[in-house]
């Protein structure tokens, strides 16, 4: 976040504007077995520990491991201590390498309502990089079937929704509420893991909308088994949807490739 000083304007002479240095902020990791601290230092040194609370799901802290090929993916919601600190269990994971992505909403709202860091760790073992599969409109998890209505025509930075009917034993299941939300939308981009994060929700719920410069987008569901997801990523390209939702007391996670224009 840049410090404006001054703002001048007009012929020689006039006062030059004055920018100050970048304030940054950084994640500080400390690795153990089966679970990495985190804390957020603000630009002035001092520890985060004022977090935006609230209905929705955007609050807190979401961190999410996401393995270096797409083909792993871990979301966490951890308990934020006093002093700022907050533990993520990573003993669900497997080998690999991973990509560490902390998305904070802190309380002060302003300039920016939220932003992300980053942090990378691997997990010792065996490790064969998997190449994404093509785009299958439906995957099943658990004994849950997800399935993608029509073809997806998406472009970067332009709102758009996906529709997707979750059955089991051909029946609509019904969503429990999940971090704020009846579901979750995480967007990772092939090879750069640039990442992006949409919720669904139900009428009139608040907090549950995401916004990209002057882009926003809502998801919605109405009714039992049906989800109107959210699009809106940032660049193009080949991107890995990991469309997540909680029933019958299990978080189910069903992966989607996406390409978008």
């Amino acid at each position: 976040m840049l410090a404006l000083a001054g703002c001048g304007g007009g012929s020689a002479g006039a006062p030059s504007v004055s920018v100050g240095a970048a304030g940054t902020y950084s994640l500080v990791m400390h690795i153990r077995p089966g679970a990495v601290s985190l804390r957020i230092v603000q630009p002035d040194g001092s520890p985060l520990t004022a977090f935006k609370r609230g209905p929705g799901p955007h609050t807190g802290v979401h961190v999410i491991f996401a393995r270096r090929d797409l083909g792993a993916l871990l979301h966490l919601h951890p308990h934020i201590r006093p002093d700022g600190t907050f533990v993520a269990d990573d003993e669900p994971l497997g080998p690999g390498p991973y990509r560490l992505i902390v998305d904070v909403y802190p309380a002060e709202q302003s300039p920016q309502p939220n932003f992300q860091l980053f942090g990378s760790l691997t997990v010792k073992g065996h490790y064969t990089p998997q190449p994404l599969p093509p785009l299958r409109t439906t995957e099943t998890v658990d004994g849950a079937t997800f399935t993608l209505h029509g073809t997806p025509h998406l472009r970067a930075i332009d709102p758009a929704f996906l529709h997707f009917t979750v059955t089991r034993g051909g029946k609509p299941v019904r969503f429990t509420p999940w971090y704020g939300a009846l579901a979750h939308a995480i967007f990772l981009r092939k090879g750069t893991l640039d990442y992006f994060h949409t919720h669904v929700c139900a009428p009139g719920a608040s907090g549950c909308t995401s916004v990209f410069g002057g882009a926003k987008v809502t998801g919605r569901s109405a009714t039992p088994g049906k989800l109107d997801v959210g699009v809106l990523v940032p660049v193009p390209g080949t991107w890995r949807l990991f469309l997540q939702c909680k029933v019958d007391g299990r978080v189910l996670t069903a992966p989607f490739t996406l390409h978008v224009r």
